[in-house]
């Protein structure tokens, strides 16, 4: 009645205004831990040892003079706080900083990249659910447990290849680099979608459903994934972050030229402002997906 005479008020009804509330919370908490990130990213680039170092004064050939020149070249400009702030303020005018190891705006750069990474997150993200999802399906409605012993082991066998290992396998074999991905991801997804799967099929309305003699199809979806879709949707946020940190080492070994490439080259040549830029785009990725599961599971009970 209350939120019938708030419609009628002209207002919005309690469950809009908690979904709007809700919302802004997760964009104040998303623009906090995007800075918190960069600004954390920036300080770990500064405080590594090697920063300011070139590899070019390792050459014995330099004269004094041009090693003093190449020391100069690389050593910072200005302080992390100066820079930080500095990087704020181009950041208002939408103005991302040229990479100094490349010698390219971080802007184009990610603009050439992002997609090839889109690419690989995607096909890798769709590979680890369709086959995690899939078997854990199987292994918790099948009375056998074949099913359940084989996924486990094969999920065991997976998660225990490191992703570097495992994208050199690719290239070695030659297969799709990309597919590389979903099979880093596929153990995580596996087990934990399992265990959800079988704890949601353990509840009572469930038994119940299948004593009347129920089809195991239509517990499934009527009751069980219903059940588990909340920890599911949760489980999906994440994964997006797995894969993002999945592709750097796959890019890096597969020279497939996207993000995670380019943040191992960043890395390696301690690019701080691309660093700081891709550091803070990964970050602003993570929590909108996760965001956006948690948004999708509002109504749920």
């Amino acid at each position: 009645m209350a939120d019938l005479a708030l419609s009628l008020a002209g207002g919005e009804p309690r469950p809009a205004r908690a979904a709007v509330r809700k919302l802004a919370r997760h964009l104040a908490r998303i623009l906090v831990v995007v800075l918190l990130g960069g600004f954390l990213g920036a300080t770990l680039v500064r405080v590594a040892p090697g920063y300011g170092v070139d590899a070019r004064e390792l050459d014995s050939r330099l004269s004094a003079e041009s090693l003093r020149a190449v020391r100069r070249a690389a050593a910072p400009r200005e302080g992390l706080l100066p820079f930080y702030l500095h990087f704020c303020e181009r950041l208002l005018h939408g103005d991302l900083g040229e990479s100094r190891l490349l010698h390219m705006p971080v802007r184009q750069l990610v603009a050439e990249r992002f997609p090839e990474t889109a690419k690989s997150v995607g096909l890798g993200l769709a590979l680890a659910w369709t086959a995690g999802l899939g078997l854990a399906a199987a292994a918790v409605m099948t009375c056998a447990g074949g099913v359940d012993l084989l996924a486990g082991l094969l999920a065991s066998v997976l998660v225990c290849i490191p992703a570097a290992v495992l994208a050199l396998l690719f290239v070695i074999m030659q297969a799709p680099e990309r597919l590389a991905i979903g099979l880093i991801l596929f153990p995580k997804v596996f087990q934990y979608a399992r265990n959800l799967l079988a704890d949601a099929a353990a509840r009572p309305h469930v038994l119940a459903a299948r004593a009347r003699g129920a089809a195991g199809v239509r517990v499934f979806l009527r009751h069980i994934l219903p059940g588990a879709a909340p920890q599911l949707l949760a489980l999906g946020g994440v994964s997006v972050s797995m894969a993002f940190a999945a592709a750097i080492p796959v890019e890096a070994l597969c020279d497939l030229p996207g993000i995670g490439q380019l943040a191992w080259q960043a890395a390696m040549g301690r690019d701080l402002a691309l660093l700081v830029d891709l550091t803070m785009i990964v970050t602003l990725l993570t929590l909108l997906a996760n965001s956006a599961a948690d948004l999708a599971g509002l109504g749920r009970p």
